[in-house]
């Protein structure tokens, strides 16, 4: 896609095609992305409505996407993208919209608790260079206070290796901490 159309797309389609280089505009409603999701029938709006209301360029349901529970059930599996004839790689616009809803606090309240895992996975993957299952749970539990929620899986996942007391910590943790300083400030620019 040339430049010049970069500058043509307006709006939520266009900050999203700067960002991502997914193009919103060539979805042209075949649906195939909504009858291919696992969890279209969890969502407020399927991915096709989704895509339409991005088209649109209307304020009001730009507005509506970024306070939407579908862009935090997504899995990202990548079902939609696989099956669009456009190629259009609806998992990196989910990916996209959950950040610019949470950096402008426009989350939806339904998704509190898959925010708290989100933001408890990342913290995890930060500190350590991988996933430390421990911390990770330690810090969703606290913050969503599920505290007792799956009590009973613990145990056996620690008898079976899952769970390690102390974290991991990999080698060369400090390029991690690097893309996320990167990341961070890319976000405040």
């Amino acid at each position: 896609m040339s430049e010049t159309n970069h500058k043509t797309v307006a709006g939520l389609s266009g900050e999203i095609l700067e960002a991502t280089g997914a193009n919103t505009l060539t979805c042209y409603q075949c649906g195939k992305c909504s009858a291919g999701c696992p969890l279209s029938a969890e969502m407020d709006y399927p991915p096709s409505y989704l895509m339409r209301m991005l088209q649109t360029g209307l304020p009001e349901l730009e507005e509506k996407v970024l306070r939407s529970f579908t862009i935090w059930v997504c899995l990202t599996c990548e079902t939609c993208y696989s099956r669009c004839p456009m190629s259009i790689d609806i998992p990196k616009i989910m990916d996209f919209l959950r950040e610019k809803s949470m950096r402008e606090k426009k989350t939806n309240s339904k998704a509190k608790d898959i925010i708290a895992f989100h933001k408890a996975f990342l913290k995890s993957i930060e500190k350590t260079g991988r996933l430390y299952e421990i911390g990770m749970l330690g810090a969703y539990k606290t913050d969503t206070l599920h505290l007792l929620q799956d009590i009973t899986l613990a145990p056996k996942a620690f008898a079976k290796g899952k769970l390690h007391i102390f974290p991991e910590i990999i080698k060369g943790r400090k390029s991690i901490v690097s893309i996320f300083s990167k990341t961070i400030q890319k976000k405040k620019q």
